[in-house]
């Protein structure tokens, strides 16, 4: 079995946190909401992975002005790829509390929409099950 280490980001703009609802076709939790990140390259440091999947997926506009490491978890997930191809993957989560300056995003395909979400009101969202894991250890859920 293939080992992935994931950096996801916990981005907050004015007491609101970032939720990316995931494509229907692909990933691990296909049409769910979720956080933004993904796995780290080879050569890459921890802030380097985490800087280039915010670009990738959110777009290089958002500016993150704080990064404070928070927590990890791993498990063992079924990652479905765009041909439909699944694989299973023992995934390591480094999970990071950041800041942005704005909310200008331009999102990639592996999303449908985003929303900005009070915490008070995460319970509404279809949220996958370690989005859901990681919001009641923050003590949002």
């Amino acid at each position: 079995m293939r080992q992935r280490v994931i950096v996801c980001p916990i981005i907050e703009n004015n007491g609101e946190v970032l939720l990316c609802k995931m494509a229907n076709d692909r990933g691990v939790f296909p049409g769910q909401w979720a956080l933004s990140g993904g796995g780290m390259e080879p050569g890459e440091n921890v802030e380097q992975a985490l800087l280039r999947e915010i670009s990738e997926e959110l777009g290089a506009e958002l500016q993150i002005t704080r990064i404070t490491p928070w927590t990890f978890s791993d498990d063992v997930r079924t990652k479905t790829y765009a041909d439909g191809t699944k694989e299973e993957i023992y995934m390591i989560y480094l999970l990071f509390n950041c800041v942005s300056a704005n909310r200008q995003i331009t999102f990639n395909e592996e999303f449908q929409e985003i929303a900005w979400v009070k915490p008070a009101d995460l319970h509404r969202y279809d949220l996958n099950e370690a989005t859901k894991a990681t919001f009641t250890k923050k003590g949002w859920l």
